[in-house]
């Protein structure tokens, strides 16, 4: 009898501790990739005022599958670095993404807008840790790429819009966070508008020939905004009228 209880005991131990492996072959990689993300935060925190980003931004970083986003650099994707994604676009570094979330102090209950949807990967993100994210694509290819493998990996949060991000969702605001994945040569005044007092608003700013910086706009009770620089960065710029809006 004892020896029956000791093997149960012994398969019900190896059952519980075989990870995931055989379910998530590249959990491995993603834990890497979070660790190299905590490193590259503590060399910069100086610099953005983030030496050390919240446990649910790791884990959500930890978790979402980025290798989905990337089909055609699936082997490169945990590595810390930008990955293009066809169309002259890219998908931000990892630590740029991290760093991107945790500026904007995301909540559970938070709206929040993404401008430049790309892979689709900030939205995944985004979707584990707020309740609902609104993103604009204007290369339509991209957006409908990305809608679908959202909606694969079982983002229901996430609305996946085709067309010109530059003036917003209207219908949607105010929002209680902005995240902006290309650069415009100035902050977009539409998007301060659709932002709610309280808000906040991450979005690297400057001409595609002269240095960019990621820029943390915080908006007061009152309507006014503070800005701060946080890294200089090199994103895509924020391009105008290429897609159709649906």
């Amino acid at each position: 009898m004892l020896a029956v209880l000791l093997s149960a005991l012994f398969l019900l131990a190896v059952t519980h501790t075989q990870p995931s492996e055989a379910q998530d072959p590249r959990a491995a990689e993603r834990a890497r990739m979070v660790a190299e993300i905590a490193a590259m935060a503590r060399e910069t925190g100086a610099e953005t005022g983030r030496p050390r980003f919240g446990e649910a931004v790791m884990a959500a970083m930890g978790k979402v599958p980025r290798h989905r986003f990337v089909p055609l650099q699936d082997i490169f994707a945990y590595d810390n670095r930008p990955l293009p994604i066809g169309e002259g676009q890219t998908i931000s570094q990892p630590y740029i993404v991290a760093l991107m979330t945790d500026l904007l102090d995301p909540k559970p209950s938070d709206t929040v807008l993404e401008i430049g949807t790309g892979s689709g990967y900030q939205a995944a993100v985004l979707a584990e840790l707020v309740a609902k994210v609104y993103t604009i694509e204007i290369v339509e290819a991209l957006g409908i790429r990305a809608r679908q493998v959202l909606g694969e990996l079982g983002y229901r949060n996430v609305e996946v819009r085709v067309g010109d991000g530059y003036g917003g969702w209207p219908a949607s605001a105010p929002f209680d966070a902005i995240i902006v994945t290309a650069a415009p040569a100035a902050v977009p005044q539409p998007l301060i508008d659709q932002l709610k007092p309280g808000g906040r608003m991450v979005i690297p700013v400057g001409a595609a020939s002269d240095v960019q910086h990621l820029l943390l706009v915080e908006k007061q009770s009152d309507g006014r905004t503070t800005t701060r620089r946080t890294l200089p960065v090199r994103f895509v710029p924020l391009t105008r009228d290429r897609g159709t809006k649906q």
